[in-house]
């Protein structure tokens, strides 16, 4: 079935209107992923499937094979349940074609593919399962994990969501050497290196945030340059390209806590990443939360940094999004300016290639709002389409629209 969208301006910029359309896939807790597609006169549903299990939650394209990965957040860290990852080909519309589908550790919520050599890998941030995993890929039916690390909490957390470790995300430095998972439940960024022999990950010392922060998503900054400097020399093999990457900053939200924190990151002797935090902020207008509002997803390109924020009712009855300006010289962050999510509690929100176009995920309304991004100044401008997938979610539960990604 097809929706098409009535909010749709007639006209779109020139540069969408004369490439062809774009597409993107979305899930829904509902048990559904669909594709969506974008033109310069309209937005719609072009394919919906049941598929990726009871709670699909997460997705990954690797452009190079074609593939899309898709996480089901179903199950805990009893090992009586499980989730799943499921790999679809898409068609020449977007429709997905399953490819394989294997048992996973529960609660998978994020995950990132990674390479060493010619190997691909991908790891996933299990949240109720207390876990991060690893699998080989390509995937096949019934494959299993290459690595599995299970935490354990020693104490327990400030509020009562840090009553277990709860990893939220996984995303790799500049390097390609390192994933960093922010566990949202021990207030630690668990940090591993990837052996550039065979894939597998090796357990560096966590960092610890302050306590009832929270720490939920992530982003690494490199100015790119060659800064001999940086290198170890005697360092392990795994540290391979830090000398081309320059100096290299990590920027993180904290759901509990509502603020963003900023670190120094150096390549250390020990073959470990070494996180000295340089700022604490609040990424909102007036440097205060609202009652109830909490920082989701964090997106750096073009020297702006951007943070959706749920429930703070910025437009009523619409949430907001969050930019925000690094400063050249230190590398600490100030808000910049607060702008329409179009929808209500934006769990995630993806920026195309391009950089002139964010696809808004907000998971309580249950839609993709499509808003216009400035290449130059970095803001956000107007809304260019919105468009229902799925039926609304209650706020502050695991309903509605998941998550939202180009296919690019």
């Amino acid at each position: 079935m097809r929706f098409t969208n009535a909010l749709l301006p007639a006209l779109l910029s020139a540069p969408l209107a004369a490439s062809k359309p774009a597409r993107l896939w979305a899930t829904h807790y509902n048990g559904n992923v669909y594709t969506l597609t974008l033109d310069e006169s309209d937005f719609s549903i072009t394919d919906t499937q049941k598929t990726c299990g009871a709670m699909p939650s997460w997705l990954t394209y690797d452009s190079e094979s074609k593939t899309l990965y898709c996480s089901n957040e179903d199950g805990t860290a009893d090992p009586t349940t499980h989730g799943s990852l499921s790999a679809y080909h898409p068609d020449r519309e977007g429709k997905l074609h399953q490819i394989a589908e294997a048992k996973t550790i529960g609660g998978g919520v994020d995950s990132v593919i990674y390479e060493t050599g010619k190997k691909k890998f991908i790891a996933i941030a299990h949240y109720e399962g207390s876990a991060v995993s690893t699998f080989a890929l390509p995937l096949h039916d019934n494959s299993v994990a290459s690595q599995e690390f299970h935490f354990n909490l020693t104490h327990p957390g400030a509020v009562a969501q840090q009553d277990s470790p709860h990893p939220h995300s996984v995303f790799l430095d500049p390097t390609g050497s390192f994933i960093v998972s922010p566990d949202l439940g021990a207030d630690l960024l668990r940090i591993y290196s990837i052996s550039s022999e065979t894939g597998k990950l090796e357990s560096c010392p966590p960092v610890n945030v302050t306590f009832g922060s929270g720490p939920r998503h992530g982003v690494f900054w490199t100015d790119g340059t060659d800064n001999n400097n940086t290198a170890v020399p005697g360092a392990p093999t795994h540290q391979r390209e830090m000398a081309a990457v320059g100096k290299t900053m990590m920027y993180l939200v904290n759901e509990i806590g509502g603020t963003m924190m900023v670190f120094d990151v150096a390549y250390a002797r020990s073959g470990c990443l070494d996180l000295q935090k340089t700022q604490t902020l609040v990424p909102y207008p007036g440097g205060k939360m609202p009652e109830g509002a909490t920082p989701s997803e964090i997106r750096f390109i073009g020297g702006k940094f951007y943070v959706s924020v749920r429930t703070d009712q910025g437009f009523k009855p619409n949430d907001s999004m969050v930019t925000l300006e690094r400063s050249r010289k230190n590398g600490a962050v100030r808000v910049s300016s607060k702008s329409d999510a179009w929808g209500k509690v934006p769990r995630t929100f993806a920026i195309n290639r391009a950089g002139d176009l964010v696809a808004i995920g907000n998971q309580a309304s249950a839609n993709v709002a499509i808003v216009r991004r400035d290449r130059e100044t970095g803001e956000l401008g107007e809304k260019v389409a919105v468009l229902q997938v799925g039926e609304p979610g209650k706020v502050g539960s695991a309903e509605g629209l998941s998550s939202v990604i180009w296919e690019e």
